[in-house]
């Protein structure tokens, strides 16, 4: 390909004069700590993204998970049920607190957690269900939390990368006892940095309100051990103004997402349940058959040979990393570390790089690289 086309990138943040007027008015009204940014960034996320329920904004989804599980009661030695095949946060976030992530398989067509292998994994120490609706697609959330009630469990979903999904016409963030939504700045929407809890009870929201703050409600009246993990007002403003260009970045992520699955050869195109709205924080494909060294192979000639980013989540599942070793077979997960390979689906991608894209993708897999 020619050396003076652009680059596209696997993921690109949108920052505009919306985003910088609005941290410009917090900087000038003095207020940019926690304050009425945050507060109503928590009220307007809570009636778009997940149906009314109590938002607790904080300064990282990987606070979010924490102190959302905390608040839920986790403590050293519980057992928390959880995907190998996500990021680490997920799994950091119960070792954190000294209780013990039991690693599962997921299913190899959405990359979701296997609600059969979770029945497997319950012990008489499991206390919960962290399910992780990866790539922007709803894991089997009402059968998780069917499993959960049985058995006496509460489940956090970990909705880092779905703001705005769907499962049976219903939001993901509010199926579940809690859930944690990112706002890193490769997300479908940003604040900068940050993260949301969306919780079930007004008891579970005060004690994550609690926790992110010191343990206080009033000042100097501590109540609990807390941290700082508060959001800014800086953070909360630029979030609200993402939230309210979220639906039309969603739906760009869509229709990308439909034309690479009607253009895309040699490649095996993500899966979409009927009863799952898909808002494509990835596109993720999968090499079928491939080994890691061959679908790194690609991934570089994508890059250098046609200037296309692209992404590997995760090439190496979170139970054989140095932090956890765990002797555990999960299959699946293994074969998906070897296959997947994420595309640029951001709404920066244009019709020109669209096309790009896909002509450079089938281009690679018939050359067999």
């Amino acid at each position: 390909m020619p050396s003076e086309r652009t680059f596209i990138p696997p993921a690109k943040p949108i920052i505009g004069q919306d985003e910088q007027d609005a941290v410009t008015r917090v900087l000038a009204s003095g207020m940019v700590a926690q304050g009425p940014e945050v507060a109503a960034f928590e009220q307007e996320f809570s009636a778009a993204l997940v149906e009314g329920r109590e938002c607790v904004a904080v300064n990282s989804g990987t606070s979010g998970q924490h102190l959302g599980m905390l608040a839920l009661g986790l403590k050293p030695g519980d057992e928390v049920i959880v995907p190998s095949f996500t990021f680490a946060a997920t799994a950091n976030s119960v070792a954190i607190t000294g209780a013990v992530p039991v690693f599962v398989d997921v299913d190899p067509e959405t990359f979701t957690l296997d609600p059969d292998a979770v029945r497997r994994a319950i012990t008489e120490r499991t206390v919960g269900i962290q399910p992780v609706h990866l790539y922007g697609h709803p894991a089997p959330i009402d059968e998780i939390v069917r499993i959960a009630a049985e058995h006496q469990l509460w489940v956090f979903e970990d909705a880092a990368q779905a703001h705005g999904a769907t499962w049976d016409g219903h939001q993901v963030g509010a199926f579940g006892d809690a859930a944690m939504f990112s706002l890193y700045p490769t997300k479908n929407m940003t604040s900068g940095e940050g993260g949301m809890v969306a919780c079930a009870t007004d008891e579970g929201a005060r004690t994550v309100r609690l926790l992110r703050n010191q343990g206080m409600e009033k000042q100097y009246a501590n109540e609990v051990v807390g941290l700082n993990n508060r959001m800014t007002d800086i953070h909360a403003a630029i979030g609200r103004v993402q939230l309210r260009k979220l639906p039309g970045w969603t739906a760009r992520r869509q229709e990308l997402a439909t034309f690479f699955d009607a253009h895309l050869a040699g490649v095996v195109v993500p899966t979409v349940r009927d009863r799952a709205t898909h808002v494509y924080h990835q596109y993720t494909v999968r090499l079928e058959g491939a080994t890691a060294t061959e679908r790194d192979a690609f991934a570089t000639a994508l890059r250098e040979e046609h200037h296309v980013g692209c992404g590997v989540y995760y090439p190496t599942p979170v139970h054989r990393l140095a932090t956890f070793q765990e002797d555990v077979e999960l299959p699946v997960t293994e074969m998906l570390a070897r296959e997947v390979l994420s595309l640029p689906v951001h709404p920066s991608v244009s019709d020109e790089d669209r096309d790009h894209i896909v002509a450079a993708v089938n281009a690679v897999a018939k050359g067999g690289a």
